[in-house]
């Protein structure tokens, strides 16, 4: 059978039937769904690669189910069967991404031409992953590896203020690209030929983290033997990126919050005032309206430094950023190890897609690198990827308090669960854990065939 995956979302069986049978003729592997949100359900669990759907359905519209696969993953193409009277809305549908739409009565020979069609992109696709980081120059800012409406609005924002002087703070959790995103404002700004200078507030004890922004003069206090320049001076006529800003110590905050203010300070242990020109970006990963209500972290300074936020969302809620960044960390990690890694098979990237991400972007590379050098094939596959991926994603999953995956998916995971280990403990007579479960064997075998489920154990 082939290795090419079809779904059929309609909810007019003998539509279904038709389509279904002339496809298994030819050798493929078809799924199908008599609903929209049936067949979302069944995008989660299995690997598709291609998709018709009905336009009108009785739940969600064709519409819907193409905003919905592009989110799950963009690269599947989606053909939308519609009424004859119903084009224009195809060609809306169209214009949302699908890949094509075919007219009712459906056309056979026009089907298995359309089939042949997706076949030969997703082959394209496949081949052509690296081409995806041309995507990118689109944007202002080439850097960043992005192809999400979400991080073309950050970006948007980003450019707009990159030629200001106006302080930025850039929220988001670890791992997410706030330092990319200060590097791209400062290159875009006419301080582009002036220094970047960074410091991490978390890396260094409030004492040390005084001087390395402000410099000491020599004896100022024990081992300062010699005078330092701090990084607001480095930094003169360019930008000072102030990474973690949350971590820092009350103390300090006055001392930053009268540089920001006046533009000048003074070294430690000096008495000279020293003025600066210095466009501040600040970043942090925690929450400072909290840290302002606690006492941690001053109100005047919050507003000092929040004159633009720019807020990065985490790689959870732009998936549609993975595959592009897939393809740009195995192009990087192939010429540094000089392996010839060509991709990343559909399955492999499916799991990926389906991955919370704690980690973020950061963890994704280490992830790709890792299955780089750990490839023994010229395309990485699940085989490559940690295990602990999918305990992690399993736990996350079966959480009733983690919220972070929608409820069918977290359905689908418990229903897993428990046919596999009731076939575990009944040594995978089907018959037996039927009853275990308190279902028919017929109700199992349903549902085991809906999940993918395959009873390596069968007994009976």
């Amino acid at each position: 059978m082939s290795d090419f995956h079809i779904l059929l979302i309609d909810d007019e069986p003998n539509q279904i039937a038709s389509i279904q049978s002339f496809l298994k003729r030819r050798d493929y592997k078809v799924y199908s769904a008599n609903s929209g949100k049936e067949g979302l359900k069944i995008l989660r669990e299995v690997t598709i690669d291609l998709i018709f759907t009905d336009f009108r359905m009785p739940d969600i519209t064709g519409l819907e189910v193409v905003k919905a696969v592009r989110q799950f993953n963009p690269e599947i193409p989606v053909v939308v069967v519609t009424a004859f009277s119903d084009t224009k809305d195809a060609v809306l549908v169209m214009k949302e991404g699908a890949f094509d739409y075919l007219s009712k009565p459906i056309d056979l020979d026009e089907l298995e031409i359309l089939v042949k069609k997706a076949k030969e992109f997703s082959h394209l696709v496949s081949e052509n992953k690296l081409l995806r980081e041309q995507l990118c120059e689109k944007y202002k800012f080439d850097s960043i590896i992005s192809q999400s409406s979400e991080m073309e609005e950050v970006m948007n924002t980003a450019g707009r203020v990159a030629k200001s002087k106006a302080t930025v703070l850039i929220r988001g959790e670890s791992g997410t690209g706030k330092e990319l995103i200060a590097k791209a404002i400062h290159y875009s700004s006419d301080r582009r030929d002036k220094p970047l200078i960074t410091v991490n507030c978390a890396a260094l004890s409030e004492h040390l983290l005084e001087s390395e922004l402000f410099g000491h003069e020599k004896g100022s206090f024990t081992g300062a033997i010699a005078q330092r320049i701090g990084r607001f001076e480095q930094a003169d006529g360019g930008t000072l990126f102030i990474d973690e800003v949350g971590d820092m110590a009350p103390q300090t905050q006055v001392k930053l919050l009268r540089a920001l203010q006046f533009g000048e300070f003074e070294r430690v242990g000096g008495s000279v005032t020293i003025k600066t020109d210095v466009r501040v970006i600040a970043a942090t990963n925690r929450n400072l309206d909290k840290m302002i209500l606690n006492g941690q972290f001053r109100e005047d300074l919050y507003y000092r430094i929040n004159v633009v936020t720019i807020s990065l969302p985490p790689l959870r809620e732009r998936k549609t950023d993975i595959p592009v960044l897939i393809s740009h960390f195995i192009k990087k990690y192939a010429e540094e190890n000089r392996k010839e890694i060509k991709g990343i098979s559909k399955e492999a990237q499916d799991y990926l897609m389906r991955y919370h991400f704690p980690g973020n972007i950061r963890e994704l590379e280490n992830i790709i690198e890792r299955a780089v050098v750990l490839a023994r094939e010229e395309v990485i596959t699940t085989s490559d990827l940690p295990s602990v991926l999918a305990a992690s994603t399993e736990n996350e999953i079966l959480d009733p308090f983690n919220f972070s995956n929608p409820f069918p998916e977290k359905v689908a995971m418990f229903e897993r669960v428990m046919i596999e280990k009731s076939l575990e403990i009944k040594n995978g007579n089907q018959s037996q854990a039927a009853k275990h479960l308190g279902l028919s064997e017929r109700h199992l075998r349903s549902r085991m065939q809906a999940l993918n489920i395959v009873n390596n154990m069968r007994s009976s």
